[in-house]
């Protein structure tokens, strides 16, 4: 699966920014999708998933209650809303494909996923 991430940017702290991540397979419905991020110096951490089939979803709790992920399947296109954003939230975001159909459950770790997207950066400015 080829994975191509966008729409970040920057904004101010409360902002709000959409993030698309749109596959080129054809049966989409099959791929379970997570975003990733990462800050500078840090590790690459879970942000949020969707799983393939029923799209049953899973937050990081830093995140829980300001942002939502959703999937178009017709459009081959997972979204991640970001609402109420802050400083901390600022890094590179990526987006990644699990499609393997293994598991109904979200995966939280980079080594469950066998693709990835080039990555776009959200900057939050205080």
């Amino acid at each position: 699966v080829q994975l191509q991430a966008s729409g970040g940017g920057s904004v101010q702290t409360g902002g709000s920014l959409r993030l698309s991540c749109a596959a080129s397979r054809r049966t989409f419905s099959n791929v379970a999708v997570g975003w990733f991020r990462q800050a500078p110096g840090k590790e690459r951490e879970f942000v949020a998933g969707i799983t393939w089939g029923s799209g049953s979803t899973r937050y990081a709790d830093s995140v829980k209650g300001r942002f939502t992920i959703s999937r178009d399947n017709a459009k081959n296109t997972v979204y991640l809303q970001m609402n109420s954003l802050k400083p901390e939230d600022t890094a590179v975001y990526y987006c990644a494909a699990d499609a393997t159909m293994r598991s109904t459950i979200v995966f939280g770790t980079p080594s469950e996923y066998e693709s990835w997207g080039q990555g776009t950066l959200v900057t939050v400015s205080s």
